[in-house]
């Protein structure tokens, strides 16, 4: 993946075929867990679930590749060439410093600043005057996402925190960017699970807390209505998509937050990385990763490619339920 190299340097990956429990459904069955009711789309939307043959909208689906970090590789240095000779320069010997990127002018420093929010989340604040309506990458933990400044060259955004001492990069396409760190001490009191893709992949992550079916309330994902309020106040999970979907081959990543510290029940939170079959990936091999803060503080990642099926199956849905990890809560 192009993205996640950017991540992942000097690592080893290891592939695994992978079963995720796909399922073939009738169209019937299928329409009532994933169709328009379940999933508070509007009945003009009704077509685009059924499907080009209108009848599965579940796939049996191969060619999942998941991969995860290993062990540094060690090098191979080549044998010595005959042909070419070798020479050694005195230690005393000052290399030039080079660089790619020119000094900013004067009036176009950047500025960010990062001050921490309720539910722990910080926001963020960009001042770059000399870079409106310019992409950006935001780099946080691992995860990444890209956004816009505006005419003025600023950029305001809330972001969920992962992790205590939150550092947040925030670059330019020239190399220009800045940074910015916020202390958040509650981190700890919330669990959560970030997806994150290039592009139009069609990926989705949905949470069915405690029992919940598809479209009934505690079903979340970031296309139905939410309850950010019931999130600080331990009844209910949100999910925050993150990455301007106007840019091309936008990153966008999605962020479910639990109040695990605070949660007001027990029980399971279901959780799955869903991807609905469009135009815009049909046929196509699609990547994704995951990031899952575990118990001990440490970092969980998973790498995803997926091979889409045909066009002839476009609005379909294919649920992956063993790329993240459920949640177990108990009540505070």
């Amino acid at each position: 993946m192009r993205y996640l190299k950017e991540i992942a340097t000097g690592v080893a990956t290891l592939a695994i075929a992978v079963g995720i429990g796909f399922v073939m459904q009738s169209g019937e069955a299928a329409k009532e867990r994933y169709g328009v009711a379940a999933r508070n789309v509007p009945a003009s939307a009704d077509a685009a679930f059924t499907g080009a043959s209108g009848t599965d909208l579940l796939l049996e689906v191969q060619e999942i590749e998941l991969t995860s970090a290993s062990d540094p590789v060690a090098v191979p240095v080549p044998d010595a060439d005959s042909n070419v000779q070798r020479v050694s320069v005195p230690a005393t010997t000052e290399m030039p410093e080079e660089s790619d990127t020119l000094p900013l002018a004067d009036g176009c420093d950047i500025r960010a600043e990062a001050q921490v929010a309720p539910a722990a989340m910080v926001t963020l604040s960009l001042a770059a005057p000399c870079a409106a309506n310019e992409r950006l990458t935001v780099h946080h933990n691992g995860m990444m996402f890209t956004e816009t400044t505006d005419a003025t060259g600023e950029l305001t955004l809330t972001v969920p925190a992962l992790a205590e001492q939150a550092v947040f990069i925030m670059a330019f396409s020239n190399g220009d960017g800045a940074v910015a760190q916020a202390d958040v001490p509650d981190v700890a009191q919330y669990d959560r699970t970030t997806l994150q893709w290039r592009g139009r992949a069609g990926f989705e992550l949905h949470a069915r807390e405690f029992g919940a079916e598809y479209g009934e309330s505690g079903h979340v994902w970031s296309g139905a209505s939410q309850n950010i309020e019931g999130m600080m106040t331990g009844e209910n999970g949100y999910i925050m998509r993150l990455g301007d979907t106007q840019l091309s081959e936008p990153l966008m990543a999605e962020v479910y937050t639990y109040p695990s510290g605070t949660s007001a029940k027990s029980g399971t939170i279901d959780l799955s990385v869903e991807a609905e079959v469009t135009l815009n990936n049909c046929g196509l091999e699609v990547e994704a990763q995951s990031l899952e803060i575990m118990a001990d503080g440490a970092m969980k990642t998973q790498d995803l490619t997926l091979a889409v099926p045909g066009c002839d199956t476009v609005g379909s849905f294919l649920v992956l339920n063993n790329l993240v990890s459920d949640l177990k809560v108990a009540s505070n």
